[in-house]
């Protein structure tokens, strides 16, 4: 027989009691529940939902026009032949860097070379031509018009013989006529020699013609080694080539593009503006950018040119901005976003951009709340930027305005959390 222990003290409960009791009572209790949470419901209902809500404050406010376009250096050069040939050299390389004056192509020139020889040959013979009038028929011409002057001398002095004679009576008319026509005769030499010389002196008419041939022969020479010259192609201004054509062995054609460079200088920025932005842009105006391919890294940008015509397809006017200092990784064609500063107000009264209903329309408007309860507002706005916007009517400072899109209604009560009222500007 094992040992049986009593234990004395309270009676253990009836829990199949207890279980019978709150099955009879079941609705009661569910009814009760139902009850509280319908209150609890109900009060907040009446308490209003809870919203964010945002100050308005005091800042300043820069309003930006925004942007995008590529890179592009004020211009490129095309560069080209000027005469056809065949390509013998291409010392530079697509994307090289250049400085002024250094060869990218060289064509084969020996038939210009020679050209280039036989008017520098034609240059010697006419200057031989000048020379030989210079040294040989001016002292000819000279000699000739001292000896015409001398048969003029001697015939004025037989002619006066013969008149004495032919009035004494000892010669007749005949003779008195010959010694006339020597004289005539000698005048016309002389005559002669005197256009003879004066056409071989300095200003005479056979020296200005060999000058003139000199000339012309030298202007031979100076076309000829300019167009030997053309069979090297040099680069006219520093630069990246950014665009190559030929090849060792090409024929080329005069005119035809072969290389293109993009000068060094001061890049600038090309972006279109919608045009109904065009009147807050103005020359001068200060911009941050940044390429797309370095979205974190933003410089400086000012705008430089505004095309004065709408583009009718599009709808944007083109704007150029100078880039004032350089920027290394910027690179032709390469992909901006553009910023422009179109305006700028200290210790303005604003609200976030986000709190403004109808924005872009003529009456944008706002939830305020005042004493727990939303009422629409209507405002006028000054300057627009990116994070906030000027009110110029409408709100004052302390004001708190709903900060996010939920469906309300005119007067109706709202809980409203801690507003956000930081302080920094756009």
């Amino acid at each position: 027989m094992g040992n049986v222990h009593v234990f004395i003290g309270e009676p253990m409960p009836d829990f199949s009691a207890i279980f019978s009791k709150l099955r009879r009572h079941k609705w009661r209790w569910m009814a009760l529940v139902l009850v509280l949470l319908t209150a609890v419901s109900g009060f907040r209902w009446w308490l209003g939902p809870q919203v964010k809500a945002a100050a308005v404050l005091h800042r300043d406010v820069v309003q930006t026009v925004v942007a995008s376009g590529h890179v592009q250096t004020p211009r490129r050069v095309d560069i080209g032949a000027q005469i056809t040939g065949t390509v013998a050299q291409v010392p530079v390389n697509d994307g090289q860097n250049v400085q002024a004056g250094q060869v990218l192509i060289v064509l084969t020139a020996d038939d210009l070379q020679a050209v280039a020889r036989q008017a520098a040959q034609a240059v010697v013979q006419a200057q031989g031509r000048l020379l030989q009038l210079q040294t040989l028929h001016k002292p000819v011409a000279q000699q000739a018009l001292r000896q015409a002057q001398v048969q003029v001398d001697h015939a004025q002095a037989t002619l006066a013989r013969q008149n004495e004679l032919f009035e004494r009576g000892f010669i007749g008319q005949a003779a008195l006529d010959e010694a006339r026509k020597a004289l005539a005769l000698a005048w016309v030499q002389a005559e002669t020699a005197r256009q003879q010389l004066a056409s071989v002196s300095a200003s005479g008419s056979d020296t200005l013609l060999a000058q003139g041939a000199v000339a012309e022969a030298q202007a031979a020479v100076q076309a000829a080694r300019a167009k030997a010259a053309y069979a090297r192609i040099s680069a006219p201004v520093a630069g990246q080539l950014i665009g190559r054509h030929v090849e060792v062995g090409d024929v080329v054609q005069a005119g035809k593009v072969l290389m293109t460079l993009s000068p060094e200088g001061r890049t600038q920025l090309v972006v279109q503006v919608d045009e109904k932005n065009l009147h807050l842009i103005a020359l001068g105006q200060s911009a941050l950018a940044s390429a797309d391919a370095y979205p974190q890294q933003r410089f400086r940008a000012a705008v430089a040119y505004i095309h004065p015509a709408v583009n009718a397809q599009t709808g944007a006017v083109e704007v150029r901005l100078d880039v004032p200092e350089a920027v290394a990784y910027l690179q032709q064609d390469m992909t901006v976003s553009v910023d422009i500063e179109v305006a700028r107000r200290s210790g303005a009264l604003t609200v976030p951009t986000g709190v403004v209903h109808d924005l872009q329309s003529a009456a944008p408007w706002v939830w305020r709340v005042a004493a727990g309860h939303t009422e629409r507002r209507t405002l006028r706005l000054g300057l627009r930027g990116a994070a906030w916007v000027e009110v110029l009517e409408g709100l004052v400072e302390g004001d708190q305005v709903v900060a996010e899109t939920i469906n309300l209604r005119m007067g109706q009560q709202v809980r409203v959390m801690s507003p956000t009222s930081s302080a920094t500007g756009d």
